[in-house]
């Protein structure tokens, strides 16, 4: 009983799977037609995950399946990929393709994405054979990296910096900069002590702060008050003592001028007096010396002989010989 129990159980599994195995045949049969559209697609990064009958979605949505994976000898930094979509699924200029995992089961499918609405089908031109669009006979879907695909190509670049991290940091944590780093420490440690056994203290330094600059804004009230009364005293007394002074000015200045005026009237009496009258003047002082020289020369004479002096000469004494 109990082996007929196993055989039958043995039995469901297998049928199941046959089951499966033809679902999976007629489902994979149904993105297969004879109107079915091909494309290439070339992928500079890895397929890993993508193989023969790999899903290709369109915005999510099942829309065919790979055909034909293979590697380029003329290029081997391409891989090809070859799909087939089924017909009136909307390929347009602007669709591009992408590897996406599935789950983490380890299988890939390619995504197609970005096609715009009115744009034309990307498509071979009949006009050109052969099409370098079309390199290989079918029409050539743009590539766009996946997020695994920029993870994987940036890694080196990621590990290249990590690394270059790693080595600052380990120069920064050096020996000598440990013990600056606990010194630091210590230091803020006791400042932070510091601070809070003086905290009080610095609460009333905050009151008398505050208390400060209120008497601060009071007093630039009053001094704005003071400002507005000193302008209002220079425009009352001060503006009419300027007033007078600028008419001071200006009389002084009418005074300087007429004073110019007659000193330039004066000046021909001046030029005469300092050039004829004064030469003339000096020589008449002279000649009146000369003068008074003379009659005081015959007044002595009048004195010492009379008028008999004015008349003859001075008497000559006798002369006698010597014997």
């Amino acid at each position: 009983m109990e082996n007929r129990s196993n055989h039958v159980l043995v039995g469901g599994v297998v049928l199941t799977l046959v089951v499966i195995t033809l679902g999976f045949l007629v489902w994979m049969a149904g993105f297969s037609g004879p109107n079915d559209q091909k494309f290439d697609i070339f992928f500079r990064s890895s397929v890993d995950g993508l193989a023969k009958g790999s899903v290709v979605a369109f915005s999510g949505v099942p829309v065919g399946n790979v055909e034909d994976i293979a590697l380029m000898p003329a290029s081997p930094e391409f891989v090809r990929v070859r799909i087939k979509v089924k017909e009136g699924v909307p390929v347009l200029r602007g669709t591009t393709a992408t590897i996406a995992g599935v789950g983490f089961t380890g299988v890939s499918q390619i995504n197609l994405d970005g096609a715009v609405k009115g744009a034309a089908p990307i498509a071979c031109n009949p006009n050109l054979d052969p099409d370098p669009a079309c390199p290989d006979g079918f029409p050539v879907i743009p590539t766009k990296p996946g997020a695994l695909g920029q993870l994987l190509n940036s890694a080196p670049v990621l590990l290249e910096r990590v690394t270059t991290l790693t080595d600052r940091l380990g120069q920064l944590l050096n020996p000598a900069n440990q013990n600056s780093i606990g010194h630091i420490l210590a230091n803020l440690d006791r400042l932070s002590g510091s601070l809070a056994d003086r905290g009080p203290e610095i609460a009333q330094t905050l009151v008398e702060t505050r208390v400060a600059i209120r008497q601060a804004g009071v007093a630039a009230q009053q001094i704005g008050a003071l400002a507005d009364t000193t302008n209002g005293v220079m425009q009352r007394d001060v503006a009419p003592a300027m007033a007078n002074f600028n008419k001071a000015a200006n009389s002084a200045q009418r005074s300087l001028a007429t004073l110019d005026a007659t000193l330039a009237d004066a000046r021909p009496g001046i030029k005469t007096l300092t050039n004829d009258t004064i030469p003339n003047a000096n020589e008449l002082i002279r000649d009146l010396s000369q003068m008074a020289e003379s009659l005081s020369a015959v007044a002595n004479k009048l004195d010492r002989g009379g008028a008999g002096a004015l008349v003859g000469g001075g008497k000559l004494p006798d002369y006698k010989p010597r014997k």
